[in-house]
């Protein structure tokens, strides 16, 4: 499977996923420069990502946690998820997906 996911320079990359990983596992796992302090605990906001909105109806909702999380991100946006909490399965083969600012 597959996912495309735009950089801070708004280039998009195709990378092959696994299903089971989640959005965050498959950055970590190219190099891109998120930060994911809580390494997917769902305690900080900084796997911070805008879900292309053709794919954001198609995802399971966030939970409770994750929408708390997210009011501590910045520039949050209506498609905003927390990538540590994308779980990938087949269904989401060509997921598209957004760096979010990650200010220092």
């Amino acid at each position: 499977m597959r996912i495309y996911v735009t950089d801070y320079e708004g280039q998009e990359h195709p990378l092959d996923a696994v299903e089971g990983w989640s959005v965050m596992q498959i950055l970590k796992e190219y190099d891109f420069p998120i930060k994911a302090e809580c390494g997917g605990a769902c305690a900080c906001a900084t796997c911070h990502v805008y879900v292309d909105e053709d794919w954001f109806k198609r995802l399971p909702p966030k939970n409770e946690e994750e929408d708390e999380r997210l009011d501590e991100a910045f520039d949050l946006k209506d498609t905003s998820r927390l990538s540590c909490q994308i779980i990938l399965d087949e269904s989401m083969d060509g997921l598209k997906v957004t760096l979010a600012p990650n200010p220092e």
